[in-house]
């Protein structure tokens, strides 16, 4: 048998490449990524099966809290394994973005977002957003006597008669806009009204489903959690309904779920891909048909139609950089609200 010549071996296999070979046509795959999520669950494994199907990055979920999991990645330091961050509520991102523990995110990311839903340095995104509402049960509180502010939670009449979740990062974010809106002073009062009047729950679901048993005729939660019930049967709210504060009011907050690349990955163009797609209008629309019910922020997406249109809701101008966790967790244990 006649063996090729070596010259016509190597043009042969350059030839078999350039005909389209394995090496020529498969891409490598990008490397995989661990995700630190507060986030719910089911819209944190929607984003991260469907980046993976699209991108073949292989994506690990850590689940915990808001300053749970932002604490991990200060102690954890360069070493940390998390490349992504998204939360809940904000403070915890720009308490990263204080210590400079977030990467700068792409120019083009951050352009599929309205600038108010974005980082002051550029180091995180919004990717969802939930409004701030009052449950309530209209055989305990008739429409005719709602608050109009949800200042006026720290007056007498409502002893015993309104429920919050102080322990969690969704009220702590709340009282962190109360601060931004009405100041150090007039917010510490309410503050302190609040700690007379509250009975406090483990979280939102447990304070709808009070509210809903006539435990307590009101409760501070935000609005996905109502929806999310009467979509599924409404078991745990149908003797309940919903007031939006309006004009603006500090009770009308709306706050965002962001996500931010963490500074020390070793993975940093597969974690911006991840950040950009969730952000993204790939990533919204998924936000929009899951039933998560949180309102999408990004790429003009529509939020799911279930939902109180986002046009309608008279949010206060908060700038979300300044919301203070940490100032706001010492102030709640100062009144002994925790």
């Amino acid at each position: 048998m006649r063996l090729l010549d070596p010259v016509a071996a190597m043009l042969a296999a350059l030839a078999l490449t350039a005909c389209g070979g394995p090496t020529a046509t498969t891409p490598a795959p990008g490397a995989p990524l661990t995700l630190y999520s507060a986030q719910h669950k089911e819209i944190a494994k929607a984003w991260a099966d469907e980046f993976t199907e699209e991108t073949g990055i292989p994506v690990t979920i850590r689940q915990g809290g808001d300053f749970e999991l932002a604490n991990q990645i200060i102690a954890e330091g360069d070493s940390s394994p998390a490349d992504v961050f998204i939360t809940e509520n904000t403070p915890a991102l720009s308490l990263l973005s204080s210590k400079g523990r977030l990467a700068p995110l792409d120019d083009a990311t951050l352009a599929q977002v309205p600038a108010q839903y974005e980082s002051g340095s550029s180091d995180w995104i919004g990717v969802a957003a939930r409004s701030t509402v009052l449950v309530y049960n209209p055989s305990l509180l008739p429409a005719d006597q709602l608050p109009n502010s949800i200042m006026d939670l720290q007056q007498p009449q409502w002893k015993d008669r309104v429920g919050v979740a102080a322990g969690g990062a969704d009220f702590q974010a709340i009282v962190s806009a109360v601060y931004a809106v009405e100041g150090d002073q007039l917010a510490g009062q309410w503050l302190e009204g609040l700690t007379s009047n509250a009975r406090v729950y483990q979280n939102n679901v447990a304070i709808m489903k009070a509210v809903n048993a006539g435990e307590i005729p009101a409760g501070v939660i935000y609005h996905y959690y109502w929806y999310k019930d009467r979509a599924e049967g409404g078991g745990g709210s149908r003797n309940t309904q919903l007031e939006f504060f309006s004009h603006a009011d500090a009770g009308a907050f709306v706050s965002v779920s962001g996500a931010g690349v963490v500074g020390s990955t070793k993975n940093a163009a597969e974690a911006q891909q991840l950040v950009a797609f969730m952000s993204g209008k790939r990533g919204q629309e998924i936000l929009a048909s899951t039933d998560a019910l949180e309102y999408t922020v990004g790429d003009g997406v529509p939020a799911n139609p279930q939902l109180k249109p986002f046009s309608e809701l008279q949010p206060p101008a908060v700038d979300l950089n300044t919301l203070n966790g940490p100032k706001v967790i010492s102030e709640m244990q100062r009144v002994g609200l925790i």
